[in-house]
Formats: structure tokens, C-alpha cells, sequence
């Protein structure tokens, strides 16, 4: 009779995310959490397709956390500049918590293929908050775009929210 382990996907995903923040993406396999855990490899596979699904879960985990926090601030704010700032710190807090995935070419050549649709998913999620204060979607599409690509620069949120603010 296979044993059974009480909240093993989570428990998977939490030991990729401690494997990544040790090793890097390149350094974490399939095998390396299924031991970790206790578990077969087929086991594993039973939960995720493969070591990208499996990673794309707790992102998608982390970044839905990000969403309510500034979904919160939208609802709870009369000023956009509050809205955007929140945003801007979501972003920095996000790429810096998984910047071993998002510097890691071999994490960059296998997600090349998807992010295209997945930046489109992202802007449309950062723009939601911001719809409130705009006059029209694409604007708020556009503030959010300007925000994913500047953010991850090296530019301040006063640099960007100068230019930014003259979009409401």
C-alpha cells in the first residue's frame, strides 16, 4: 500500500523553491526534490509534468500574492500614484526573490517559447487596478507596460511615476 503524505504538493513546490534559492535553476532536478521529500520521481510526475510546471506553480503562487496585495491598495486608494507605487514594489520584491530563475540562462531558454504569452498575461493583470484611473483600457495597458519594463532597470519610482503620472 504507497504511502500517503499529507499536503505533498505543497510540500513539493516549497523544497523546488528552497532548491532554487540554494542551487539555482540549473541545480534543481526533478530528482533532487523527489528525494528531498521522500518520495519516487514518478511521484512527483504524478503532481507536475515536468521541473517548469513545477516552478511555474509557486511563481504563479508568489504572483498572485503580489495581484491581491495591489488589487487591495487600488480598492483602498483615490490617487493612482499609491497604486503605482505598489506595483513598482511588487515588481522589485518579485524579481528579486526569483532572480535565481530569472538569471539563469538555462531557466531563460526554456521559458523563451512562453513568455511572450505570459507577459501579455501580466500586463493585463497589472493593468486591472489601474483601469479606475485611466479614461480608457489601453491607457491603463500602457501604464502597466511602461511599468514591467522600467521597473527592472535601474530607474527609481520617481523617475518613473514623472513621466508615468502624466498618463491620468
Amino acid at each position: 500500500m504507497p504511502k500517503i503524505i499529507e499536503n505533498l504538493e505543497l510540500k513539493l513546490t516549497e523544497e523546488a523553491r528552497k532548491q532554487i534559492d540554494k542551487s539555482g535553476y540549473s541545480g534543481v532536478t526533478i530528482r533532487s526534490i523527489a528525494k528531498a521529500c521522500g518520495v519516487g520521481t514518478g511521484t512527483v510526475y504524478n503532481y507536475f509534468p515536468s521541473k517548469d510546471a513545477l516552478l511555474a506553480t509557486y511563481l504563479l503562487s508568489d504572483w498572485n500574492i503580489c495581484i491581491a496585495t495591489i488589487a487591495d491598495m487600488s480598492n483602498r486608494s483615490d490617487s493612482p500614484e499609491p497604486v503605482v507605487y505598489c506595483i513598482y514594489n511588487k515588481l522589485k520584491d518579485f524579481s528579486e526573490r526569483h532572480c535565481n530563475i530569472f538569471r539563469d540562462n538555462a531557466a531563460i531558454s526554456n521559458f523563451k517559447a512562453s513568455v511572450s504569452n505570459y507577459h501579455g498575461m501580466l500586463r493585463l493583470s497589472l493593468s486591472a487596478p489601474l483601469e479606475k484611473f485611466c479614461a480608457n483600457h489601453f491607457t491603463a495597458e500602457f501604464i502597466a507596460e511602461a511599468l514591467l519594463t522600467w521597473t527592472m532597470t535601474d530607474k527609481s519610482f520617481e523617475e518613473i511615476w514623472g513621466i508615468i503620472k502624466k498618463c491620468f
